[in-house]
């Protein structure tokens, strides 16, 4: 990544050899990164690989301990409260001070920490809480509000002030199906109003579905950057997964085989198999493994997930890291 002035605006976030770190740990570990305007850009990877630390100090709060970071052409750490001004924040999870209060005043009350005039503060909090569908439950208490109701009312807080960057940390983090679509319908929404988001998940399907690019962190680095569908393309056109007790049989049975990218085991032992054609490779598989004797469990085919992404990259599928967590 090429070096950056502040005060570049052509980028809404830039950022260039990012560390933090908390006494011996480096939570962050020289990330760079870029966000266009306009876009969703996703941070993905599991839990601990540094995304909130990331976003906390673009959010300026938490300073770096090294490299630079730029919001809007403004430092991170010089023009803090410039970044601040141009940024909405939606974390994890909002404060619970908030549980006495109505939706509507908790919008308002957002209003009142940006300086916002109170008449505009609360037409502005009336235009919110329309636009995420909570207008007729705006005056109920937020403790009485479902987990979707909360998190779209955190949306509302974070838009307040009209940012021009929304960050977003794990935002359909515990919900169901039906709540986590409809966050990622008012994450689309914004997109089409020219907000740009950065967003920070460990699900893949949501960065799948709502980024058009994205960064895979790890340990605190940055793994590789691209869009969804192209990332997914260079892992290969379709993957077979096989279970067998002699994976190291199967994988020399079908070494050298023109139909074969390449080939990885998992964790648990499976043999993820890369090739061209799946409806090609899987009888030449099958007959290759019957003249060596070798018993195939269970066999299927699918296409590259980011989670393939992740593992081609790390050696570690996504799925596992989080088990572990």
């Amino acid at each position: 990544m090429g070096s950056f002035e502040v005060g570049d605006v052509s980028a809404v976030v830039e950022a260039e050899g990012l560390v933090r770190s908390f006494g011996s740990v480096r939570a962050v570990d020289g990330l760079d990164l870029r966000v266009e305007r306009g876009e969703v850009f996703g941070l993905l990877g599991p839990n601990g690989a540094g995304k909130t630390t990331t976003i906390r100090m673009l959010a300026t709060l938490l300073a770096p301990t090294a490299g630079r970071a730029a919001v809007c052409g403004f430092d991170v750490t010089r023009q803090a409260r410039e970044v601040r001004r141009r940024t909405g924040y939606v974390m994890q999870q909002m404060a619970t001070t908030r549980n006495m209060l109505t939706g509507r005043q908790c919008v308002e009350m957002e209003a009142s920490l940006y300086h916002v005039p109170r008449n505009e503060g609360r037409q502005r909090a009336a235009e919110l809480l329309e636009l995420m569908g909570l207008s007729a439950h705006a005056d109920r208490r937020f403790a009485e509000y479902s987990g979707g109701m909360k998190k779209r009312l955190d949306l509302a807080c974070g838009l307040l002030h009209r940012p021009e960057l929304l960050i977003l940390d794990e935002p359909s983090l515990g919900l169901d199906v039906q709540s986590r679509h409809k966050v990622w319908e008012h994450v689309r929404e914004l997109q089409t109003q020219g907000v740009t988001v950065l967003l920070a998940t460990n699900y893949l399907d949501e960065a799948d579905r709502l980024c058009g690019r994205l960064t895979i962190i790890d340990r605190g680095k940055t793994v590789v950057t691209g869009a969804p569908g192209d990332l997914k393309r260079s892992v290969g056109a379709d993957i077979i997964e096989v279970a067998t007790q002699d994976p190291a049989g199967l994988e020399a049975a079908i070494a050298g085989q023109p139909w074969l990218q390449r080939q990885n085991r998992t964790a648990s032992g499976e043999v993820h198999v890369h090739v061209t054609d799946a409806a090609t490779a899987m009888p030449a598989l099958m007959r290759l493994a019957g003249e060596r004797g070798i018993h195939l469990e269970r066999m299927t085919y699918s296409q590259p997930t980011l989670d393939d992404v992740f593992l081609l990259h790390t050696g570690r599928e996504l799925r596992e890291e989080e088990g572990a967590a």
